[in-house]
């Protein structure tokens, strides 16, 4: 079973002004389904991976054959992050739930959280991903990823992210990421990053 670009649940439009309906577009149906397309040829070479759940290879990326596992990294893991990225996206959520207790209780309050959230991802170098996610240990950290490798490969389960990669920003914030970050709070689901933090724990 070849991957497939997942559908969005709201329009291109409904995250504006914050992001824009054109990078939406441009994001969802160029970007992520390039990724897929990649994905898809590398593991026609291997037609009994096609099956396997993608989390899983990425997990133990030693398990992928070694002609292809660069391709499954960095295109699986750019399906994998947009995959769970897409739904953490909506106006108007409230900070509210056992994750936003979470958060206050391990970075003192939703400021402080969000100013070292902000600091993690603008130290990301070139391309590559900011996150919250939990660690083996059951608690929540900070953590960037490099291009589209993904926390799970880390042995970490991501709980929020933001795409830091050019595409995600340049037609609406240009080189000016800490305005673009700054509106991603704008936009974030916290009911999904809810759902995320307590299927976890």
């Amino acid at each position: 079973m070849s991957h497939k670009l997942p559908k969005l649940s709201y329009a291109y439009d409904a995250l504006e002004p914050y992001f824009d309906k054109e990078t939406m577009l441009l994001h969802h149906t160029k970007h992520h389904q390039t990724y897929i397309d990649k994905l898809n040829a590398a593991l026609d070479k291997y037609p009994h991976l096609q099956d396997r759940d993608l989390d899983e290879m990425l997990k133990v990326l030693s398990s992928v054959p070694e002609d292809i596992r660069t391709a499954v990294k960095n295109h699986g893991g750019g399906h994998y992050n947009h995959s769970i990225w897409w739904p953490m996206l909506k106006k108007n959520v409230k900070f509210s739930g056992d994750v936003a207790k979470a958060i206050e209780k391990e970075f003192g309050s939703y400021e402080e959280f969000k100013k070292k959230f902000t600091d993690n991802a603008l130290s990301v170098f070139g391309s590559g991903w900011g996150w919250l996610v939990m660690n083996d240990k059951k608690e929540l950290e900070l953590m960037k990823t490099a291009n589209q490798d993904s926390p799970i490969s880390e042995g970490k389960i991501p709980i929020l992210g933001v795409d830091m990669w050019e595409h995600s920003m340049y037609l609406l914030y240009k080189n000016n990421k800490v305005a673009y970050i700054e509106a991603f709070f704008n936009v974030v689901n916290w009911d999904k990053v809810n759902e995320n933090f307590k299927k976890i724990k």
